[in-house]
Parts: C-alpha cells; structure tokens; sequence
C-alpha cells in the first residue's frame, strides 16, 4: 500500500518539472491527484502521461475565479483535500537597473497573490490534519544575481507558512515549505545560461543540481502521515548551496 493510498491531492504548476514530478509521485503512492497548468497542450499532455486517477483543469493561480472554478471540479469528484501543494509558479531574471514593473507585478502575482489565494480558496475542502505544502526556493535567503525579485517573491511564501502555521490547530491542517536549489527542469534550463549552470553546479557542495524527482520525494514525505508532527518548518533540498 503506497503511503498516501486514499488521499485526495491538488498538485498546481504541474505540467511539467517539480509538479509534474510531484503529482507522479504522489499517483505512484496511492493518491488520488488534481493538477492544474496555465497552458491546456502541456497539461493535456502531462495528464496523459500520468494516466488514470489524473485530473487536470486548465486554471492560472493568479486569477481567483479560475482557481474557484478548479476547486469546484475537486469538490465535485472529490469531495476534499487531504493534500494541497501550491506550486505554481514563474520566475524572471532581472538585475538590478533592468526590472520593471511588468516583471514585478508578473512574478508578486503568481508566486505571491497566487499562492495565497491556492491556501485561502482550498481552505473549505481542506479535511482533518490536512497538509499543504508551499514551494519555496532557496532564492530566498541566496538570490542568484538577476534573481532577487523571484528571491523576494519566495521569501514571502516562509513568512506565508510561519504565519498559517500558527493557525493549524483552528484551520485543521499543518503548513510546511520545500525549498528547491536549482534543479533540472525546463524553465530553469531556459531562464539561465549554461555557463551560469555549469558555475552553479561548482557552487554545489553535492556537485550537481538536483532532479525533480528528488524534490517530489521530499514533498511526498511532507504528504505523507509520516510528517503529522511537522508544522511551520522550511526543508531545503538544495544540495548544501544555501546552507554551507
């Protein structure tokens, strides 16, 4: 029996990379899994990929109708949440001298308004001792040169989790972060040169990035009963970038 056999997840931004890697991997333990994409190709082709006990909505985090309109079909099918993994996300690289407000207002959107609006419209769903997890970065306490607005960004979603944690005993459910360092996906692959990655793989204490299923297995860890004790705490798999 997979350790989250009968739980009813939500996985967002999981058309590809982390969520995607997340929502398998959350399939493979038993869960029954809803996930959400911005573009309906990708995620037509991701729900494809991952086969039955699958369900994808088209939906932007950003925009709280779309994101009624999502837990809607999850309540219909459903009925609850046992698992909620905000994951949505963008990020844009912009130093200092070259950001604007469209990059501001694109990247506090998303990674902020939407990830609050992913927790507060979930919250009638949510059932008994739920967990809901929040992806981070370590960005947030390391920004990359060009990163800091996307750094910002995250490090609102830590002060997000310390504040809902304090709520958990009210609201019924726990509130944690996963904090990726860089990992192999395709928006980072197309957000930052190869010489910067080559650089940033030196950089790493564990010499490499990380791959998306190595944050998915932290994620399902925080999904999973195993972690019914863990409230209001930040993980980082990030290799020791951040931490060393």
């Amino acid at each position: 029996m997979g350790v989250l056999e009968n739980k009813i997840a939500v996985v967002t931004g999981a058309s590809s990379g982390i969520g995607y890697a997340t929502a398998r991997a959350f399939r493979d333990e038993g869960a029954t899994v809803f996930v959400t994409g911005r573009r309906k190709d990708a995620l037509d082709a991701a729900v494809t990929a991952l086969g039955s006990g699958v369900t994808g909505v088209v939906c932007d985090a950003s925009v709280p109708s779309q994101l009624d309109a999502f837990y809607e079909t999850v309540r219909e099918r459903a009925g609850r949440v046992d698992v909620l993994v905000a994951n949505a996300g963008i990020g844009t690289a912009a130093p200092l001298g070259e950001v604007t407000e469209e990059v501001i207002d694109s990247i506090f959107a998303t990674n902020v308004k939407g990830t609050i609006f992913t927790v507060q419209q979930a919250l009638p769903l949510l059932g008994d001792n739920a967990s809901v997890i929040l992806t981070g970065s370590t960005a947030a306490t390391r920004p990359d040169p060009g990163l800091e607005v996307y750094g910002a960004s995250k490090a609102a979603i830590r002060t997000l989790a310390r504040g809902w944690a304090r709520d958990a005993r009210a609201q019924g459910f726990r509130v944690n972060v996963v904090s990726p360092g860089a990992t192999r996906t395709a928006g980072l692959l197309e957000l930052v040169p190869s010489e910067v990655l080559r650089q940033a793989e030196a950089d790493i204490p564990l010499g490499r990035l990380a791959d998306p299923e190595e944050i998915a297995a932290l994620t399902t860890f925080l999904a999973s009963d195993a972690s019914s004790y863990v409230n209001g705490a930040e993980f980082h798999a990030d290799g020791g970038y951040a931490q060393v």
